[in-house]
């Protein structure tokens, strides 16, 4: 993602912006300051960031988005502390707070981070003059943040390895999978089919893969899960595996994220010692009703025991309370792939299976419900 040019960042596009609906409101009214030409006057006590307080700047107009916004995985980062919290990183804690802070916060989303400008976190500014769009822009806005992995996955930015395939021939971005609803924390509501007393919603999601799948893939590919597409190997496996096992390829994991200082800043900063691209399949360790699989890929996440001992040694006292190879769900789907060319690309095929052999000694005991003890032979 190339950075804006410094104009643009500050650029109000008069004649789009004010041909719109948040062009007939008043600056002030969102930006508080002054009505001045003076420009230092007119930058007292200037919100340069109004949405950072949603139900000021937003709530009066869309009341109903900002009520469930306020639950959404963007605004809570509850995904963060449900992970970090399973590891034994203490709560109300000090020296956590302000770990968090320092590293976890930056990802907080508001809403004009995902409307009107670049998140903040990567260095902000107008995308479109000022206008806000509906719908986020994919490389703006969805993949500035979500670009190391997702991004580069999905848009092909590995060497030798093809975009996915729904943006390479669909052209479709993030927002054609993940609705408004899902972005603003919409829960189901369960009355809507069924009557009855039972509560009418969910409580909201502490974890990306919460809940029920939303998106998924039998969304769209119903003939898949009936079935009847004629595809032998979708009769066989029936449901036993995720979809990416047989459609993904390779992609990018990530080892030992600790905290280390700045050269530049003299900052704190979160480093990882490298990245690489694999394709290794394991047990699912988020078996439910709403994903099934036995087997899915699976991705190592950077934590270590010693990641944040520059706040205070031992933070992460049960650094085996959850897997470090975790449930994947790549965005490189491609409908030929190695593990579709035989039976014998994956059966008796140990380099793509997460065997405890390519599991560091430390790490054993926290991916004992991933690691595949045995290598599934080829059908007799």
């Amino acid at each position: 993602m190339a950075p804006l040019e410094p104009w643009e960042k500050a650029l109000v596009d008069g004649d789009a912006f004010l041909a719109t609906v948040h062009g007939k409101i008043s600056c002030q009214e969102c930006h508080q300051g002054l009505q001045s030409p003076d420009k230092e006057t007119a930058h007292t006590d200037l919100i340069a960031y109004p949405s950072e307080d949603p139900e000021a700047a937003c709530g009066e107009c869309h009341p109903n988005l900002v009520a469930s916004a306020e639950n959404s995985l963007h605004s809570t980062l509850d995904g963060y502390y449900t992970a970090l919290a399973s590891r034994g990183v203490p709560e109300n804690h000090p020296a956590t707070e302000e770990m968090f802070g320092n590293h976890c916060e930056s990802c907080h989303a508001t809403c004009g981070d995902c409307h009107v400008s670049r998140p903040t976190s990567v260095d902000g500014g107008f995308i479109s003059g000022h206008v806000f769009e509906a719908e986020p822009s994919m490389t703006n806005n969805c993949t500035a943040c979500h670009g190391s992995r997702v991004g580069n996955e999905y848009m092909g930015k590995h060497e030798d390895l093809k975009a996915d395939v729904h943006f390479r021939q669909g052209r479709m971005t993030c927002v054609d999978c993940h609705t408004g609803h899902e972005m603003h924390g919409v829960e189901p509501d369960c009355q809507e089919c069924h009557e009855g007393p039972e509560a009418d919603q969910l409580a909201p999601e502490t974890h990306r893969y919460d809940g029920l799948q939303s998106p998924s893939c039998e969304t769209c590919h119903a003939s898949v899960v009936a079935g009847n597409d004629g595809i032998l190997m979708h009769e066989q496996h029936d449901g036993s595996m995720s979809c990416q096992v047989c459609h993904s390829v390779s992609y990018t994991s990530c080892d030992n994220c600790h905290v280390s200082i700045s050269e530049e800043t003299g900052n704190p900063i979160f480093s990882t010692d490298g990245s690489y691209l694999g394709f290794y399949i394991g047990k699912n360790p988020l078996q439910s009703y709403a994903r099934p699989y036995t087997y899915v890929p699976v991705r190592h996440v950077p934590i270590s025991s010693t990641s944040f001992d520059y706040y205070e040694v031992g933070l992460v006292s049960n650094f085996s309370g959850r897997e470090t190879w975790v449930y994947a769900t790549p965005h490189n789907i491609q409908r030929n792939t190695p593990q579709t060319e035989s039976c014998a690309s994956c059966h008796g095929n140990p380099d793509i299976f997460l065997t405890a052999d390519k599991v560091a000694p430390e790490e054993l005991k926290a991916n004992q419900d991933v690691i595949i003890d045995v290598v599934p032979p080829l059908p007799q």
